[in-house]
């Protein structure tokens, strides 16, 4: 087992309180931030969720993980759908590598003069 995810959430939870006390005004900003993407109504939870996993996947965020991937269950998400969109993650993130790639191209044919 790579994680006791349920554990790892909780303890992350509780961290983030910790660190809410310090710092409210930033968590209730983030909190903004994430309440706003939701609140148009636009996206089904369950594919604002998915949308989530892919992001946290591609931002390699263990934290994200553990809470997009409860909430996505939560609001009826399943492993075939949880797949597809893991699916889209990797293929976005190769393709990532491939545009980089090529900017990296770019920049040494201008850095170098040819």
């Amino acid at each position: 087992m790579m994680h006791d995810w349920n554990t790892y959430r909780n303890a992350l939870l509780e961290r983030v309180g910790d660190y809410a006390r310090q710092s409210p005004d930033v968590v209730r900003g983030l909190m903004a931030i994430d309440g706003a993407a939701a609140r148009t109504g636009h996206l089904a939870p369950r594919i604002h969720e998915l949308i989530a996993l892919a992001v946290a996947v591609t931002t390699r965020c263990d934290g994200c993980i553990a809470v997009h991937t409860q909430k996505a269950v939560e609001h009826g998400a399943t492993l075939e759908e949880i797949s597809e969109a893991l699916g889209v993650a990797i293929a976005l993130n190769a393709g990532a590598a491939l545009t980089y790639s090529a900017r990296v191209l770019e920049a040494h044919a201008q850095l170098s003069g040819k």
